[in-house]
């Protein structure tokens, strides 16, 4: 008899597909205001580190960090859950500081005003649609 380690029961299936679509949802959240901060508002999202060159922040890399972001943070919650009872508290402990830590990145590496917070929007829908779909059960 073969059976998948996977989703052997409909719960857990339920939680794959509610964690898959809290990544997909946190990508979107990223999109959505870069969407409306780029082309409708007309804000030029750019980033400088230090004396390099100012680099446009496309929709391109707005998806793959959400979705690297994203899979990170659920990697560490699936890891966390196989090794203690309390990882969703640790997890959200551990996400939230992330987050706080990533809002430093938009305010020194935005050139403007409006991309900074623009930037700082997208850290904080990436990471508020993440925390609050992943820590569901």
């Amino acid at each position: 008899m073969v059976t998948s380690p996977v989703a052997s029961t409909p719960a857990a299936a339920n939680v794959i597909r509610s964690r898959a679509l809290g990544v997909l949802g946190a990508t979107l959240a990223a999109v959505a205001v870069w969407a409306a901060a780029v082309p409708v508002l007309g804000v030029h999202l750019t980033t400088r580190f230090g004396n390099g060159d100012a680099q446009n922040v496309g929709i391109g890399l707005v998806v793959i960090a959400s979705l690297i972001g994203s899979s990170a943070g659920l990697g560490l919650l699936i890891a966390l859950e196989k090794i203690s009872s309390r990882a969703i508290t640790i997890w959200t402990a551990v996400s939230i500081a992330a987050l706080l830590i990533s809002l430093s990145f938009p305010l020194v590496a935005g050139t403007t005003i409006s991309a900074k917070v623009s930037l700082a929007l997208m850290h904080v829908a990436v990471a508020t649609i993440l925390i609050v779909t992943l820590r569901r059960e």
